[in-house]
Order: C-alpha cells, then sequence, then structure tokens
C-alpha cells in the first residue's frame, strides 16, 4: 500500500498506553489506537495526552494507524 492511499485524520490523544502507543479520539468520534511513526521516533518527538495530532489509517483497517505529526 503507497503512501498517498492512507487516509489522514485529525484528533486528540486521550491515553497513552505506553512505547509509543496511544489512543486518539478523531474529530468525527472514531477512537483509533496509534503508534509513533518512524521518523516521529527517531527525531525524538514526544507526544503527550491532551496533544492535537495528524494520524495515517489504512482504509482496510480504521481501528489504529501511525502517528505522522503532533501539532503545534
Amino acid at each position: 500500500m503507497s503512501k498517498e492511499d492512507l487516509i489522514e485524520l485529525e484528533g486528540v490523544v486521550t491515553r497513552v498506553i505506553g512505547r509509543g502507543a496511544m489512543e486518539i479520539e478523531c474529530d468525527n468520534n472514531v477512537i483509533v489506537r496509534g503508534i509513533l511513526s518512524g521518523r516521529m521516533k527517531k527525531n525524538k518527538i514526544k507526544v503527550i495526552q491532551g496533544d492535537r495530532v495528524k494520524i495515517s489509517v489504512s482504509p482496510y483497517d480504521t481501528t489504529h494507524g501511525l502517528v505522522t505529526y503532533r501539532f503545534k
């Protein structure tokens, strides 16, 4: 699956689970389990509860995805 096929969603981190995993409540009231992308881990970008993030979700399984951006 290419990067263009992913669905981009925005939401707020509601719970940090650990090891880069977190639950995100999207703007359309859907709960998605997300993990930090490799680029965010490499650049040591911290994401805490209450942060607004952008998440990339597969159209085949919308229950989990990759956190790709943290808004300031």
